[in-house]
């Protein structure tokens, strides 16, 4: 995001009162209205749905300098997601109708969420496609280049540091705990997880071994 729309952008929200929330901590529940349009300032926040089963299923991960929900604020579209803080997280929220006016008088900083939101669109149709023609390891595979690309910490020799669980990985891929529990033995050396999180040893041998099939 270039400084200047940034700037504009927090000069907008700087007015409204900055909140602070540990994770854990739901923002929006599903069928319920949004309060209005957060910015998020520091922290994650991801967007689920929860199946018939009970079973969440990660859609959206937020992350600075994101505002949202903002189908919801431009559309009126009903919110049929929960969102919630995946770590502690501070935040400021603007009602919807002065957020969409804001982004009228901006069209700058409409192109610049029309361009994530496309980057995000061709991340979804991508997703879309392994879950949809896939198998569970390229699923897998595929989740944990989007992780490391979006919020890895670069380490020596190619590879990445994830500050992910198992657990939430699975929720991401759309698999059980137990299938990407096996998935990830499998993998051998080249990504392993303990209590700081999830290593991938090289994102080129990643990346070959995804590949370009679904």
């Amino acid at each position: 995001m270039e400084t200047t729309i940034r700037q504009k952008i927090d000069n907008f929200f700087k007015i409204y009162e900055k909140r602070h929330h540990d994770k854990g901590y739901i923002l929006v529940y599903a069928g319920q209205q949004p309060p209005g349009v957060f910015q998020l300032l520091s922290g994650e926040v991801r967007e689920y749905d929860i199946t018939p089963a009970g079973d969440e299923v990660v859609v959206n991960v937020f992350k600075p300098p994101a505002f949202f929900p903002m189908s919801w604020a431009i559309n009126g579209t009903p919110n049929q997601y929960f969102f919630d803080a995946v770590t502690s997280v501070s935040l400021k929220m603007a009602p919807a109708d002065k957020t969409v006016a804001f982004l009228k008088a901006n069209p700058d900083v409409i192109f610049d969420l029309l361009s994530r939101t496309y980057r995000g669109t061709d991340g979804l149709l991508r997703r879309m496609a392994h879950l949809m023609a896939s198998t569970a390891r390229t699923r897998l595979l595929f989740e944990l280049m989007v992780l490391a690309k979006r919020s890895g910490q670069a380490q020596k020799g190619g590879g990445a540091q994830i500050n992910i669980s198992e657990s939430d990985l699975a929720k991401r891929a759309g698999l059980s705990r137990e299938t990407v529990s096996r998935q990830l033995t499998a993998l051998g050396d080249l990504v392993t997880i303990d209590r700081k999180g999830l290593h991938i040893s090289s994102l080129e041998e990643l990346e070959t071994q995804l590949g370009s099939s679904l």
